[in-house]
């Protein structure tokens, strides 16, 4: 084990090492060299150090360099050095956050965390949550919370007598909700269909004198950071709406939340705090390994409810145990990771590295738009949109990027324009990234142009 494991730092090194000059898109033979990996289940045992040199040898030229500087695509994060050791170390002790007595380390790093989050979001006291998988989860285990509040307020016990003739929740969305939202509402049984939507502006934003008439039976879903143009819903309007009427609200941050802990970026958080659930990732911003989201709720009792569940076998804790928070009873232990990124930034450095990647995509901004092409959103944080003129065009420079393997930047269908889309999230993006990804843009693009 101990020979097995320092030739895995070594590799793990040289593969980190590597992501300064290779390719961001893994190159073609290597995609191909993946079919070493078909074959029928081996008959007898395999050496570990053998298997770790065809993970290596095969694997490694055959992942997309999205822990490098040069990745721009999907809001994803690179994992911080803190990160990445405090993942190994959490590998080894492979140990069960769900409950104290599975892992009191797990457990206190977990509450631990829980407050600095909460403090960084300026949540309310009181306010309580659980790591889970990503987004889309957190989201879903918010909405379950919501789901219980609004039912229960009408006399209706979801969780035991399920959704067969309870009264309707209103449930309101903006016209740019994220799929992840939907999802998670599809999930829960409030289905796709049946949604209120409400129009949006010029960015995305929810318009707050489109809104419906509000009631205690509304969930409405808010955005902290438009998946496109990183733009934040009126959410002091609509929470004071919603106050009145006794409605819940709910925030999807999975990356824009992120920029409350940016001084500069505070004037885009004002309201946030005044939801009663909110969603986000670690695995984003903060810059965590892959996975891992997170769950607020105001009324964490709301939370309990929904997710809670209990046998005679469970050793529980009189304060309640992480898993009644979430719905996944045995999981890893995700909060070593943010402790460790949390610990190894602290405010300042988590502040620094929200607005040094937000400066970092006003400069693709700035050096695209003098370079005569239109930039459709305003860049109030970390995402960039771009248009090269007809849609053809556009696309055909996506790919070009994307194949040339400089950077890569992903493309969306955005208000009737087909766009680049940039999202800049990563703690390894440099000064140089982003020059040497701009020149590799503006290369491809004029090329398009000549031809």
């Amino acid at each position: 084990m101990k020979n097995l494991l320092k030739e895995t730092a070594e590799r793990s090194f040289r593969y980190i090492e590597s992501l300064k000059n290779r390719s961001v898109s893994p190159l073609s033979e290597a995609i191909h060299n993946l079919s070493q990996f078909e074959e029928s289940l081996p008959e007898e045992s395999v050496n570990p150090q053998k298997i770790l040199e065809l993970l290596d040898n095969i694997g490694s030229p055959a992942t997309v360099a999205s822990a490098g500087g040069r990745y721009f695509g999907f809001v994803v994060g690179g994992s911080l050095p803190a990160t990445v050791a405090a993942n190994w170390l959490a590998c080894a002790w492979d140990q069960n956050d769900g409950m104290r007595v599975l892992s009191p380390v797990a457990v206190a790093l977990e509450q631990i965390c829980l407050q600095w989050l909460i403090d960084i979001f300026s949540l309310p006291p009181g306010s309580w949550g659980g790591f889970v998988s990503g987004a889309t989860m957190a989201n879903f285990t918010a909405l379950a919370a919501a789901r219980h509040a609004i039912l229960n307020k009408h006399g209706w016990n979801v969780e035991s007598r399920g959704l067969f003739g309870a009264p309707p929740p209103t449930v309101v969305v903006g016209d740019e909700v994220h799929v992840s939202v939907l999802k998670a509402l599809s999930m829960l049984g409030f289905g796709n269909e049946r949604v209120i939507r409400v129009p949006v502006d010029h960015q995305g934003r929810m318009r707050v004198d489109a809104l419906p008439d509000l009631d205690n039976s509304t969930i409405i879903c808010i955005q902290a950071g438009n998946v496109s143009t990183g733009a934040f819903d009126p959410a002091r309007e609509i929470c004071q709406a919603a106050r009145h009427a006794d409605a819940w609200v709910h925030v999807d941050g999975a990356f824009g939340l992120w920029a409350a802990a940016a001084p500069q970026r505070a004037y885009l958080y004002s309201g946030v705090e005044a939801a009663d659930s909110w969603a986000t990732d670690a695995h984003k911003w903060l810059n965590v390994p892959y996975d891992c989201g997170i769950v607020f709720c105001r009324k964490p009792e709301n939370l309990k409810a929904a997710m809670s569940t209990s046998a005679a076998y469970l050793v529980e804790g009189d304060n309640g145990e992480p898993h009644h928070y979430v719905p996944e009873m045995s999981r890893r232990a995700r909060s070593v990771e943010v402790w460790a990124a949390l610990k190894s930034l602290g405010k300042k450095g988590l502040a620094d590295l929200i607005e040094r990647t937000c400066r970092y995509a006003a400069r693709f901004a700035s050096g695209l738009s003098e370079a005569g092409y239109r930039v459709l959103n305003e860049v109030v944080i970390n995402q960039v949109l771009v248009s090269f003129g007809e849609p053809e065009s556009t696309q055909r420079i996506i790919e070009g990027v994307q194949a040339d393997g400089t950077c890569w930047c992903g493309g969306t269908q955005w208000q009737g324009h087909t766009a680049m889309r940039i999202s800049v999230s990563s703690w390894a993006t440099s000064d140089a990234d982003v020059e040497r990804s701009l020149e590799a843009i503006l290369r491809i693009a004029a090329q398009e142009t000549k031809s």
